[in-house]
C-alpha cells in the first residue's frame, strides 16, 4: 500500500510503501510535550520504504531534546511535523505523522496513547531499530 503525506504547505512529502498491506494502522500518540503540542501521531512499518522529498533543506527545522536522539522536521513555512528520524549506527531509521496522511482512509488508523519518559536511551534505540522504518531515502527535489 503506497500512502502519501505532506507538511500543509506541501514543502516535505513523503511516500510510504507499506509491505504487506496493513488491516490496519497503528497510530502512536505521544505523550511528550512537544508531541502534544504538535499533534504528533507517529507510525511505521518496519518492513516498508520510505521516501521523503524536500524542495529546499535550508527550509526544514530539525528540533531535537530530551535524550537528543531523534530528529523531528519541522517545516519553515507551515510549522507542520510530518515525520521524525533517527541516526543509529550510520543508518537512518524514521516514523511518520499519520496526521499529515492524505489518502488513508480515517477508518484504517487504531489510535492509542504512548508513553515513553521511562526509556533508557539504549532502550530506546532498540526500540527504533526494531520498529521504525529503516529503509529512508531523504532527498531535495
Amino acid at each position: 500500500m503506497l500512502i502519501s503525506g505532506r507538511c500543509h504547505c506541501g514543502h516535505i512529502r513523503f511516500t510510504l510503501d507499506w509491505k504487506p498491506a496493513p488491516s490496519d494502522i497503528p497510530a502512536r500518540a505521544c505523550t511528550c510535550t512537544f508531541c502534544v503540542k504538535h499533534g504528533g501521531v507517529w507510525t511505521s512499518c518496519p518492513g516498508g520504504s520510505l521516501k521523503v522529498t524536500v524542495k529546499d533543506f535550508r527550509n526544514v527545522s530539525r528540533y531535537t531534546f530530551g535524550t537528543k536522539t531523534a530528529d523531528f522536521h519541522v517545516c519553515a513555512y507551515c510549522g507542520v511535523v510530518p515525520l521524525a528520524t533517527s541516526l543509529i549506527d550510520e543508518r537512518l531509521y524514521a516514523v511518520v505523522n499519520v496526521n499529515t496522511f492524505e489518502n488513508v482512509a480515517p477508518s484504517l488508523l487504531r489510535r492509542t496513547a504512548m508513553t515513553l519518559d521511562e526509556e533508557s536511551g539504549n532502550e530506546r534505540l532498540d526500540r527504533r531499530r526494531r520498529n521504525w522504518i529503516a529503509n529512508v531515502d531523504y532527498v531535495q527535489g
